[in-house]
C-alpha cells in the first residue's frame, strides 16, 4: 500500500539470539569485549562463520590482550543454548581461528585518530514508542526477546534456540493504529504438535507483548506460526551464519536509511559502528528535546581522516525550529570527529555483547541512548 495514502502498512522483522547470524554476531562481540576489557586501544574486525558443526573466526585484530579465542567462542555457543550435538551444531563443534594482525596501512590512519574505514552512517528517531524507535522493529524485537525468555526460563519447555518474528503495523498518516499481521518461526521439540506450538506462541509470546504496547491481537487468519508446519533442527546445521548479515534487524527494521557497514566485531575506531551510534545519539536527542517528531541524521567518513565529510539532519517536515538551530544543537551535543565520538560516548570499553541481539537501538544503559537534560 502506498505511503502517500492515508492508510498504509509497514513490516519489520527480528531474529532470536540463537539465530545463526546472531550466534556469529555474539561471538564476534564477546571477543571484542574480552579484548577491550584488557586493552582499551584494541583494534578488531572479527568475522565469525557458523556452519554445520563448525565455528570459524576470520578477520583482523591488534591488541595486547591475551585471549583464549576458542574458549570464549565455545562458552558463548553454550550460553546461547546450543548444548546438544545431535542438532549438528554445539559448543563441541570443530573450531578454527584464522584471525590475523591488523593491516599496517589501516593502523597508520587509526593511530592518528582517523576513521578506520570510509562509509556513510545513518541514525534515526521518532516519537512512535517510548524508546523513540519505530514501532514495527520495536515490536519485532520485543517478540524475539520474549521467545528467548520463554525458553531460558523453561516457561515453554518445547522451545529450541532459534527463531524469527515479523510484525506488520497499520498506520493512519504518521500514527500507528493497529497490528495487521504477526509472524513467528520457532524451533521446537519433536513432541510438540503444530497446534500446541501455535497456541502457546499466541498466548505466551504475542499477546503479552502487544498488551504491553497497548495493541490487540489481529484476527486468527492474520497470525502465522511456523509457516512450513514443523521446525525441529535449530541453528547453523539448517542455515549457516555470518557476522553482520542482519544489518536491517540491527538498525531500524528498514524504516530508515541503512549505512554501508555492519557493527558486530568492530572496535569503535570503525566508524561503521561508532558513526552509526553518534548519528542515533543526535537524532534521539533532537526528538527527545521536542525539536522534531522524526529525525534522521547522516554522517560520512573517509579512512584515516578524523572529521566527517558529511553531516545532515532530515526532520521530514516535523521540525519545530529552523535548520540553523538544529545544526547548532548537534554541535553543542557532540563532537563528531572519530575521537570526539569515542570520548563523548565512552566507547572504548566492553559494552558490546548486549547489542548482539534485539537491535542496537532503543535499549537502556547504552551511551548512545542517553538523553541530555
Amino acid at each position: 500500500m502506498s505511503r502517500n495514502k492515508k492508510l498504509w502498512l509497514f513490516t519489520s522483522e527480528s531474529v532470536c539470539a540463537g539465530h545463526p547470524d546472531k550466534i556469529c554476531d555474539a561471538i564476534s562481540d564477546v571477543i571484542l569485549d574480552a579484548a577491550l576489557a584488557q586493552d582499551p586501544h584494541a583494534r578488531t574486525g572479527i568475522e565469525t562463520v557458523a556452519g554445520a558443526n563448525q565455528i570459524c573466526l576470520f578477520g583482523e585484530i591488534k591488541t595486547t590482550a591475551k585471549l583464549d579465542y576458542e574458549a570464549i567462542a565455545r562458552a558463548k555457543v553454550a550460553e546461547l543454548g546450543y548444548t546438544n550435538p545431535a542438532w549438528g551444531f554445539s559448543q563441541e563443534s570443530s573450531f578454527s581461528n584464522n584471525l590475523h594482525e591488523q593491516s599496517p596501512e589501516i593502523a597508520l590512519g587509526v593511530d592518528q585518530d582517523g576513521a578506520g574505514d570510509q562509509g556513510m552512517m545513518f541514525g534515526y528517531a521518532c516519537d512512535e514508542t517510548p524508546e523513540l524507535v519505530p514501532l514495527p522493529i520495536t515490536l519485532a524485537h520485543a517478540i524475539t526477546r520474549r521467545i528467548d525468555e520463554a525458553r531460558q526460563q523453561a516457561e515453554l519447555k518445547w522451545l529450541r534456540p532459534d527463531g524469527k518474528a515479523q510484525v506488520t503495523v497499520r498506520y493512519e498518516g504518521d500514527k500507528p493504529v493497529g497490528i495487521e499481521k504477526l509472524v513467528a518461526a520457532v524451533a521446537h521439540d519433536e513432541k510438540a504438535s503444530p497446534r500446541r506450538v501455535r497456541a502457546d506462541v499466541i498466548e505466551h509470546i504475542f499477546a503479552p507483548v502487544l498488551e504491553e504496547y497497548g495493541f490487540l491481537l489481529p484476527p486468527e487468519e492474520d497470525i502465522v506460526v511456523n509457516g512450513t508446519g514443523l521446525w525441529h533442527i535449530p541453528g547453523p546445521e539448517s542455515d549457516a551464519g555470518l557476522t553482520g548479515r542482519k544489518i536491517v534487524v540491527d538498525t531500524y527494521g528498514g524504516y530508515a536509511r541503512v549505512g554501508g557497514g555492519a557493527f558486530s566485531g568492530k572496535d569503535p575506531s570503525k566508524v561503521d559502528r561508532s558513526g552509526a551510534y553518534a548519528a542515533r545519539y543526535i537524532a534521539k536527542n533532537i526528538v527527545a528535546a521536542g525539536l522534531a517528531t522524526k529525525c534522521e541524521v547522516g554522517l560520512a567518513y573517509v579512512i584515516g581522516k578524523p572529521q566527517p565529510l558529511m553531516q545532515t539532519i532530515e526532520t521530514f517536515g516535523t521540525a519545530t525550529v529552523g535548520d540553523g538551530e538544529l545544526y547548532a544543537y548537534k554541535d553543542r551535543l557532540i563532537d563528531t570527529s572519530v575521537k570526539g565520538v569515542i570520548d563523548a560516548l565512552d566507547l572504548a570499553r566492553p559494552i558490546y555483547s548486549q547489542t548482539s541481539a534485539y537491535g542496537h537501538f532503543g535499549k537502556t544503559g547504552l551511551p548512545w541512548e542517553e538523553v541530555v537534560s
